[in-house]
């Protein structure tokens, strides 16, 4: 029998790009962390939902894609704000995560049992 994560049922919400509201750097950091921690120890949340200028983290270019493509593909899903890659012209530079709406967003928020926001 397999112990059930402790974020089952989860969803995480990055909105920023980083972890917090300190100079950018650390902000980096502590996701690189935060996100490194997740994956040691398997505590995986069920979403990640990435918009306003988390959306930055999932394209090209970004230091997260290595993390954020082994979480993806450990059966996270990881759903993108296409509202936010349009204002910030990043749509065709998506490397990992599905093209969402806000109705996937708020409906991945309604079955959550936990919702956390970084």
């Amino acid at each position: 029998m397999t112990k059930e994560s402790p974020f089952a049922d989860t969803v995480v919400l990055i909105t920023r790009e980083g972890m917090g509201s300190a100079d950018a750097i650390l902000q980096q950091k502590l996701l690189n962390t935060y996100l490194g921690l997740l994956l040691d120890n398997e505590s995986l949340p069920e979403a990640i939902c990435f918009y306003t200028d988390g959306v930055k983290l999932v394209v090209e270019g970004s230091p997260f894609l290595e993390r954020l493509s082994e979480i993806e593909n450990k059966g996270v899903r990881l759903i993108i704000c296409s509202t936010c890659l349009n204002y910030f012209g990043l749509v065709d530079k998506v490397r990992v995560g599905i093209i969402g709406g806000m109705p996937d967003i708020v409906e991945a928020q309604s079955k959550a049992s936990k919702v956390i926001t970084l």
